[in-house]
C-alpha cells in the first residue's frame, strides 16, 4: 500500500467526522417564541365559563391555533399592553386572522365577572373572549399552566392588586402545546410564530 492510501483513507474519515459533527447541531427555530412542543404545561381540560356564561375548554377550539393569556382586567399596564399586542398580531394574519382564538383566562375570580370582561377583552379584539372560574376553578387553572399568582393588598380591601406570570401559552391546531411567548415580545413576531403554526 502506498502512503497516498492511508492518507486519503485519514482524509475521508475526518471529512466524515466533521460532517457528523454538523448533523449534532439542533436545527434553528422557526419561532421567535420559546418552544416547547411535549411540554407538560395546561394538560388539563382548561375548564371555565366564557364572558357570557357558557362552558367552555380547550377542545372547543379544536381546529384553531389557540393563545392563552393570563391576567386580570384591573392590570394597569401588562395585561392591556399584551391584549392590544395580541390583537394587532392577529390583525396582520390578514385571512388567516379567523384560524386564530385568543383566550384571556382571569386571575381574579373575586372582581373579574362575566359582565366585566365581556366589556373589557372584546373591546381589544371582537373575536377575543374572556374566560372566569370560581377561586377553586380558577387555582386549578393556573396550578395546571403552572403561572405564577399573588394577590398583594392595597390602601382598601377592594383595591388589591395581583403579580403573575405575563407569558401567553400557545396551542397548535391539534391541541398540543407549542410556544410560550413573553410579554415583551413584538407583534410581528408573534403574528410570524402563529402563521408558523397556521401553515404546518
Amino acid at each position: 500500500m502506498s502512503l497516498r492510501q492511508p492518507l486519503a483513507a485519514a482524509l475521508v474519515a475526518a471529512a466524515l467526522g466533521v460532517t457528523g459533527c454538523d448533523n449534532l447541531v439542533a436545527p434553528k427555530s422557526p419561532f421567535s417564541g420559546i418552544d416547547v412542543t411535549g411540554g407538560e404545561m395546561g394538560g388539563g381540560a382548561l375548564r371555565l365559563q366564557d364572558h357570557d356564561g357558557r362552558a367552555r375548554s380547550l377542545a372547543d377550539f379544536r381546529g384553531k391555533v389557540v393563545v392563552v393569556v393570563f391576567g386580570f382586567t384591573h392590570c394597569p399596564d401588562v395585561c392591556p399592553t399584551q391584549l392590544a399586542d395580541m390583537a394587532k398580531a392577529v390583525r396582520q394574519l390578514g385571512d388567516r386572522e379567523r384560524d386564530v382564538q385568543v383566550l384571556f383566562v382571569s386571575v381574579d375570580p373575586k372582581r373579574d365577572t362575566a359582565e366585566l370582561l365581556r366589556q373589557y377583552v372584546p373591546a381589544f379584539h371582537p373575536a377575543f373572549i374572556g374566560l372566569r372560574g370560581s377561586e377553586a376553578e380558577t387555582a386549578a387553572v393556573t396550578k395546571d399552566f403552572k403561572v405564577y399568582v399573588n394577590q398583594r393588598a392595597g390602601k382598601t380591601p377592594e383595591t388589591y392588586t395581583i403579580d403573575h406570570s405575563a407569558q401567553s401559552f400557545v396551542f397548535d391546531r391539534q391541541g398540543r402545546l407549542r410556544l410560550l411567548l413573553p410579554p415583551n415580545l413584538a407583534s410581528s413576531a408573534i403574528s410570524s410564530d402563529l402563521r408558523v403554526l397556521l401553515n404546518s
